[in-house]
């Protein structure tokens, strides 16, 4: 017998059918295809990535009718992106009432998805929502739209060849050379740099004992094995109490959580920028005006939420050493000598919670033409590329999100390549990395990608037109045959 959750969900479903039936769902293929010197077919799209930007980013190509694309990951199911990760908090610090991954249509919200299996008034009491929730929402969106995702496929080798993009991938389908005409990077938050390690004078993330003892907050992390241990965490950061909270819950008799900072920030000032106006119009500011919004919001930085701190805070086992900078690192087989500014502390084990290094020109992915991109540091002045070093490396991106040349019609290939995560920040703003602007991201990278194919095939369109014969009067008396026009 069929649970009321599983009959909720199925009605649902039915629902999204229907909707996205009124919608013309699936959109017809109007793409002319293509080929590699005339030979073998060529993908339109080729999507790196695929969690939350890179299945939303699919889902709006679909809606626009473009359909010959791919979508490797190259995480297992279930494990795209950071949600049922290396992300360790309850709930999402965003608002539930949140929209993004849907693109406008109403039964494929995460509130009409909770309300099928939970019931409304489950969601009128729901005060966020769970983080593993909304990682089980995002993968029914994948199924229900049928999204092609290739999971443990990875891509890698990107370059240009012959007025396409080539890539190599691995994965099940054993090592493929693939062509496409577009390339969408959608490599979540870590596939804009790496994780930021600290630098100590004693400290090595690559030595044996560091390995066993010293474990970054984006990596995996056994916490059953910190149960009565005592953990020292670096940063003060949203990610720096999940794991404090996660250690402690799992039973870690001490947590000891280190900032540089003599108070914590207060404001999270870019929750400021998610309303309409900002996210559909910041991309169209000049460089000065975008450069000045996010080197100020970047520097206020962001506290973590409230719920976090309060998670750690009722463990009596918790303490924060604010405004205790650590100055050395050290681990050993027996455990983790850290010096701080205001003396040493011995810790069985320490969690460095100092979250990425933004530097996508050194992603492995583009290594092939990464001298040839435009960065931010080539669009403003010295003194402000030395001032914020972490925003000048950002890539200064086009209006569709793609790459551009340092010299103009030097490298045109470039604008295959589109940065659809967090490298896009300081160009588009948070369109691909922030939930609440992933719809707006979406539509405005499938629009730019439309645009680019028909133009690049306009003169093949063109033909198209000629030959396009469907009569619209021949059952009319009005009809005249075309031998006599």
């Amino acid at each position: 017998m069929m649970e009321d959750r599983d009959i909720g969900l199925k009605a649902l479903e039915n629902d999204v059918r229907r909707d996205l039936s009124r919608l013309n769902w699936p959109s017809p293929n109007w793409v002319l295809p293509g080929s590699v010197d005339g030979g073998e077919p060529a993908l339109d799209v080729l999507i790196i990535g695929g969690g939350l930007c890179g299945q939303t980013a699919a889902f709006a190509l679909m809606r626009e009718g473009v359909r010959n694309f791919r979508i490797v990951e190259r995480q297992p199911e279930g494990q795209e992106g950071p949600w049922a990760t290396f992300a360790r908090m309850d709930t999402l610090r965003s608002p539930k009432h949140l929209t993004g991954p849907e693109l406008g249509v109403p039964s494929l919200t995460f509130r009409a998805w909770y309300e099928a299996l939970n019931g409304q008034a489950a969601w009128d009491e729901l005060y966020k929502i769970a983080r593993l929730d909304w990682a089980h929402y995002l993968l029914w969106v994948r199924r229900v739209l049928a999204l092609p995702i290739e999971n443990r496929t990875e891509a890698s080798d990107i370059r240009f060849s012959g007025g396409h993009v080539q890539a190599t991938l691995r994965g099940p389908r054993g090592q493929e050379i693939v062509h496409a005409r577009k390339v969408v990077l959608a490599l979540g938050r870590d596939g804009s740099g790496a994780p930021r390690w600290p630098r100590f004078a004693s400290f090595s993330p690559e030595s044996e004992h560091s390995k066993a003892r010293i474990f970054h907050s984006a990596g995996a992390i056994d916490f059953e094995a910190l149960r009565a241990k005592s953990i020292g965490v670096l940063g003060a950061g949203a990610s720096a109490f999940d794991n404090a909270g996660t250690a402690l819950e799992a039973g870690a008799v001490e947590v000891a959580l280190f900032a540089r900072r003599t108070y914590l920030p207060q404001v999270n000032k870019s929750k400021w920028t998610s309303f309409p106006g900002f996210l559909h119009g910041f991309h169209s500011l000049d460089d000065a005006r975008r450069w000045r919004f996010f080197t100020y919001i970047f520097s206020e930085q962001v506290p973590p939420p409230f719920e976090s701190a309060l998670r750690c805070e009722k463990f009596p086992g918790f303490k924060a050493h604010i405004g205790e900078p650590w100055t050395d690192l050290c681990a050993d087989a027996k455990g983790v000598t850290v010096t701080s500014a205001k003396g040493t502390h011995r810790f069985d084990a320490v969690i460095v919670a100092t979250g990425f290094d933004v530097d996508m020109m050194a992603r492995p992915e583009v290594a092939a033409f990464r001298e040839q991109a435009t960065t931010w540091a080539d669009r403003v002045s010295p003194a402000e590329a030395l001032a914020h070093p972490e925003e000048a490396r950002f890539p200064y991106l086009g209006d569709g999100f793609q790459l551009l040349e340092k010299t103009p019609g030097a490298h045109p290939g470039l604008a295959r390549v589109h940065v659809f995560n967090w490298g896009c920040t300081m160009s588009h703003g948070a369109l691909a990395g922030d939930i609440p602007g992933v719809a707006i991201g979406a539509n405005r990278l499938a629009e730019a990608i439309v645009r680019d194919l028909f133009v690049e095939d306009a003169d093949r369109h063109f033909s198209a037109l000629l030959a396009h014969e469907e009569e619209e009067l021949k059952a009319t008396a009005l009809y005249v045959p075309k031998d006599r026009r």
